[in-house]
């Protein structure tokens, strides 16, 4: 049967090889800033939103990588993701399900700062209140502001800027390949978040080229 692809070895050979230098984010890289520019805002970003999603894990994930989500009561992997005020990727980090937002927005906003010296602002729900706030602002210069439900709230309530990053999340559903966690390695897993979104940043600019005449 024909196909466009090369052997599956050969193919897994340049993602391994792409995956393991960088490549593939900073591609994405390169790509968000096209898109914010396009929009008039600067390359870098000033202000994102942090948030985790957790999704159910293949068979082929491994017992060290996956744990169960008490409050989502899912078994699987977490995808904690820092996004700008456009909802665009910022940086992306995959852990096991049982992972606490806390711990892991430690080592994500720390990686997150590191690259974007510009980010002053990062709003966070309820799941980071505690230490990691006076942790930010000490270690890495970064105000993290908690959004909270006022107690007037009832129901289901999409709060102030986590609107952003639900988008986001919303997006990677929609890709077939990330529904769920089918990727043995978390490095693998986040590569194809940072792919999924460079899909949609392509499709944007390529949506807003001027017409030939």
């Amino acid at each position: 049967m024909p196909t466009d692809f090369p052997p599956w070895d050969r193919v897994y050979a340049f993602f391994r090889r792409w995956r393991d230098h960088g490549l593939v984010k900073e591609f994405h890289d390169r790509l968000r800033a096209q898109v914010r520019e396009k929009v008039g805002r600067d390359a870098e970003p000033t202000a994102g939103v942090i948030d985790s999603q957790s999704v159910k894990a293949d068979a082929v994930v491994g017992a060290d990588s996956r744990g169960f989500d008490g409050g989502k009561l899912v078994n699987g992997r977490k995808r904690h993701v820092v996004v700008d005020t456009l909802g665009l990727l910022l940086g992306v980090m995959v852990t096991a399900a049982d992972v606490g937002d806390s711990a892991a927005a430690r080592v994500l906003l720390e990686q997150v700062a590191d690259v974007h010296h510009r980010l002053a602002l990062v709003w966070a729900d309820g799941g980071y209140t505690g230490s990691l706030v006076e942790y930010c602002l000490a270690t890495l210069a970064l105000v993290l502001a908690i959004v909270k439900r006022s107690d007037d709230m009832h129901g289901f309530v999409v709060l102030p800027k986590r609107l952003i990053v639900e988008r986001l999340f919303a997006h990677l559903m929609r890709t077939r390949r990330l529904a769920r966690d089918y990727e043995r390695r978390t490095t693998s897993a986040e590569v194809m978040v940072y792919w999924s979104m460079t899909l949609l940043m392509t499709r944007r600019l390529a949506r807003s080229r001027p017409q030939q005449a």
